[in-house]
């Protein structure tokens, strides 16, 4: 048992991406599969996949190179459990000048700091990925 899911995820993604392998694997939960969702609809990560295993699910994301570069350079996270971030929408930070993203969770799900600020909603900073 691990206190912190998303950090967990993070570091799993981090280490596999600097190691340069194909995919990782970690448990999956509806919050950690909406990350893999914004990670691939932001060109992060290849794709992601959930299979049933033998004890719950088992979240798999195929991480993205290009030739032996990551394509993912940061994955930070930035609210936890001992200290909790959150922000207005006018307040929400861009990541390293808009060329990454920080996931938001909001009153209407997950979504990029983009998205969060076109519809003027705020709420809590998970993570910053660039």
């Amino acid at each position: 048992m691990y206190t912190d899911p998303i950090a967990d995820m993070f570091t799993r993604i981090r280490n596999a991406n600097q190691a340069l392998h194909p995919e990782t694997g970690m448990p999956s939960s509806k919050i950690k599969e909406e990350i893999a969702r914004i990670l691939a609809e932001e060109g992060f990560v290849d794709s992601y996949k959930v299979e049933d295993a033998r004890v719950g699910k088992e979240l798999t994301v195929r991480l993205r190179y290009s030739g032996r570069e990551p394509v993912l350079h940061g994955l930070r996270r930035v609210s936890k459990p001992g200290r909790r971030v959150y922000k207005g929408a006018s307040e929400i930070p861009r990541v390293k000048g808009g060329i990454g993203v920080a996931i938001v969770s909001t009153s209407h799900g997950l979504m990029t700091d983009r998205e969060a600020r076109r519809r003027n909603i705020g709420g809590e900073i998970l993570g910053e990925v660039w």
